[in-house]
This record gives structure tokens, C-alpha cells and sequence, in this order.
């Protein structure tokens, strides 16, 4: 049985889903991950903040493509140093992640996180971990407050999934706590092509499930009950006090304000 307080691998996904992406595109860089946040490229921002956490003990990248990789001399040293490992990253988001978490011990807790995550912290980090041990669950996916988010970033516009609890958006924080929660890549795969919208991704937990949510009488706790019993694992929610945990950078207008928001923390 894990201990609660051992430490973590990381995963992070850090390919583009599309061939030309606006945000590398209006960075005027190779993929998204190296555009730059105040003088630090996103994927080095994520990388930092995992490794000041105190929390992670090894990180892999899957992503970006070797190609790139091979031309980014700061990122091949990196990887050359012993400071992470590689991976060719996969056709999509799911399968990438399924390869990822093959390639861990199947008893070594993991969080998987994204190289967009431009505002990622030690603190995020390690509050998140923390209370994904003790949740008690087998996987745990971060999300926030939609009301947190946009009341300290009324400019933001983010997905929310509206519970009868309040409104949510996710943080791209999931941890992998034990070995039954590796099946949870396979189930994503049904979901990610429908991850910016909330009625058919809730759809995939069943109809019943779906005229609770438009009725307003669904709530988080009862749409997790849902999953639990669809993945075959025990699946919980943290919800995050740091309502930054939920800005990523999908957009060159999502860039822009993620290094607005930088240059103040």
C-alpha cells in the first residue's frame, strides 16, 4: 500500500494536437511549449515548478517531437543532463498518456499535467498532491471555482461544467494514485474530442446522468459517483484555491494574458 507523503513521477504532455498551431504560430516558435512567458519558454515553467514542489522525483515529456527537439539546444540539454526523459508523443492527448503511464511502475503515483500550463507553481503543485492522497480515490482530476477564476480574471474566458454545487473549470492537474487508475486513459479517449463541451462529455455517463445535469440537480459529487462507476476506480475531485490553476494557454489570446498575469506573481 503507498504511504501517504512519497513522492511523484510527473508526466507532461507536451506535443501540439494540430499540425499549425496559433499559439506557436503567434509566438514565432517551432510548437506551443516553447513559447516564451516573460523570457521563460511555457515547457521550462512547468518543468521549474515541478522541481521546486519538493513533490517529484522524476519527470518524463512526452512531446515535443524528436525533430524539435534535436533544434532546441536549451531543451536538448535538458534532456541530456538527466534532468527528465522523452517520449514521442502519440495521435492524441489520450494516447499519449496511456504510453506514458505504461512506462511507469504500476505502483508509483503519477501526475499528469501539460506544457501549457504556463502558470503552473510549487504551491499548486504541492496542494494539489497533498490532497490527492488524501482523498482516498485512485484518480483525481484538479479543477476550480468558476466564480474563483473569473473573479480574479474577469477578462479570462474558460470552459465550465455547471453542477447544482456551482459552476467548474478544469486545471489540467490529474493524479494517478494506484494501479487501477491506469485505466483511466482508455475512458479519456471516448471523451477528448468533446473536452470543450461539458453536455457531451457528460452525455458519456449516461442519458439518466445527462437529465440531471440540464435539470440542475446534478452536482459534482454525483457526476463523480458516475464516473467511479463507469472507470471500475474510485475518481474525486481537489478543488483548487488558485484560481491561475485553471488558465492554460490554448489561444494566443490565452498567451497574452498569461504573461500579463506573470509579470505580477
Amino acid at each position: 500500500m503507498r504511504s501517504i507523503g512519497q513522492s511523484f513521477s510527473a508526466i507532461v504532455l507536451a506535443a501540439d494536437r494540430e499540425a499549425e498551431n496559433p499559439v506557436a504560430a503567434a509566438a514565432g516558435v517551432r510548437c506551443k511549449s516553447l513559447a516564451s512567458v516573460n523570457g521563460i519558454p511555457m515547457i521550462f515553467r512547468v518543468l521549474g515548478a515541478l522541481s521546486a514542489s519538493g513533490k517529484i522525483d522524476s519527470v518524463l515529456l512526452c512531446g515535443p517531437p524528436g525533430s524539435i527537439v534535436k533544434e532546441e539546444r536549451e531543451l536538448d540539454d535538458y534532456l541530456t543532463s538527466g534532468q527528465a526523459d522523452w517520449m514521442e508523443s502519440q495521435a492524441t492527448p489520450s494516447l499519449s498518456a496511456y504510453e506514458a503511464l505504461k512506462s511507469q511502475p504500476a505502483d508509483k503515483a503519477v501526475l499528469l499535467t501539460t506544457s501549457d500550463h504556463a502558470l503552473l507553481s510549487p504551491r499548486v503543485v504541492t496542494y494539489f498532491l497533498d490532497e490527492a492522497e488524501k482523498s482516498g480515490c485512485d484518480v483525481i482530476a484538479a479543477v476550480a471555482r468558476r466564480e474563483t477564476v473569473m473573479s480574479a480574471y474577469p477578462q479570462t474566458s474558460r470552459t465550465a461544467y455547471r453542477f447544482r454545487d456551482g459552476a467548474y473549470c478544469s486545471c489540467n492537474l490529474f493524479a494517478f494514485i494506484t494501479p487501477q487508475s491506469r485505466t483511466v486513459p482508455s475512458f479519456w479517449r471516448q471523451v477528448e474530442q468533446q473536452r470543450k463541451n461539458p453536455f457531451k462529455v457528460i452525455s458519456i455517463l449516461g442519458w439518466l446522468t445527462v437529465f440531471r445535469y440540464l435539470a440542475g440537480r446534478l452536482t459534482l459529487s454525483d457526476a463523480m459517483g458516475q464516473l467511479s462507476q463507469r472507470l471500475g476506480c474510485r475518481a474525486g475531485v481537489v478543488v483548487m484555491p488558485y484560481p491561475e490553476a485553471a488558465i492554460d494557454v490554448d489561444s494566443a489570446e490565452d498567451l497574452q494574458l498569461v504573461r500579463q498575469i506573470a509579470l505580477h506573481k
